[in-house]
């Protein structure tokens, strides 16, 4: 019995510094200053500024693309294989598909085990796109994506196929009722490490609007 407990309180301790540590790390990871504008419970219409971000193209599964796609972005902003000085990390790491069929069709009628992806990490905001170092890989490119209104759905969990499926589902469906009209292929978005435990995570599936949005001040 004093085993147990002892058991159950350092995984108590253990729960309580992951908090710390997923509160600590939220709060001081840049994000991007898109606003608000209209909510309801996980779902947001937003509007974007302009943000620059650095890219790789992968091909492949949705999950084993992400991984690919990490690792020269990772290289790129920590300053491994190019001069210059290092780039801070920010939330959340995006992917997206850039094959046709993905434009317009649902994930749940795709499949996510094959595909073309793009893999970004968004670049600090006291950037402009010609004010960073030039990447040392050809495979890693910098771009600026235009301001922009789009959907959300935000959701916690670990961020396999099906749970993005059905969360995207539910995104297209909220968009359908408001006539929201999708302007690309969903963004799955990725704000928290691996090691993060499921229920602190933040996941995002965001579909930009034909919708032209209104101009977000630069923060």
């Amino acid at each position: 019995m004093k085993i147990a407990l002892i058991i159950i309180g350092a995984l108590a301790l253990v729960g309580v510094a992951a908090m710390i540590v997923f509160v600590y790390v939220v709060q001081n990871v840049e994000q991007p200053a898109y606003r608000v504008v209209e909510e309801e419970g996980a779902l947001e219409l937003r509007d974007y500024p302009a943000l620059v971000v650095a890219e790789v193209r992968r091909q492949g599964a949705r999950k084993e693309a992400l991984s690919a796609g990490f690792g020269p972005l990772a290289r790129y902003i920590f300053a491994k294989e190019r001069e210059g000085e290092r780039i801070s990390m920010t939330a959340p790491v995006e992917q997206q598909r850039t094959d046709t069929i993905a434009m317009t069709v649902p994930v749940t009628q795709t499949r996510l085990d094959d595909g073309d992806w793009s893999v970004r990490f968004i670049m600090p905001a006291r950037y402009q796109l010609g004010q960073l170092p030039a990447p040392a890989a050809k495979e890693v490119r910098l771009i600026e994506i235009p301001a922009r209104r789009s959907a959300a759905i935000r959701f916690s969990g670990v961020a396999d196929d099906a749970l993005i499926a059905a969360k995207e589902a539910e995104l297209r469906a909220w968009m359908s009722a408001r006539s929201l009209v999708p302007a690309a292929a969903p963004v799955f978005a990725y704000y928290n490490d691996p090691f993060t435990p499921g229920f602190l995570r933040r996941n995002e599936v965001i579909i930009d609007l034909t919708d032209a949005p209104a101009p977000v001040a630069a923060p």
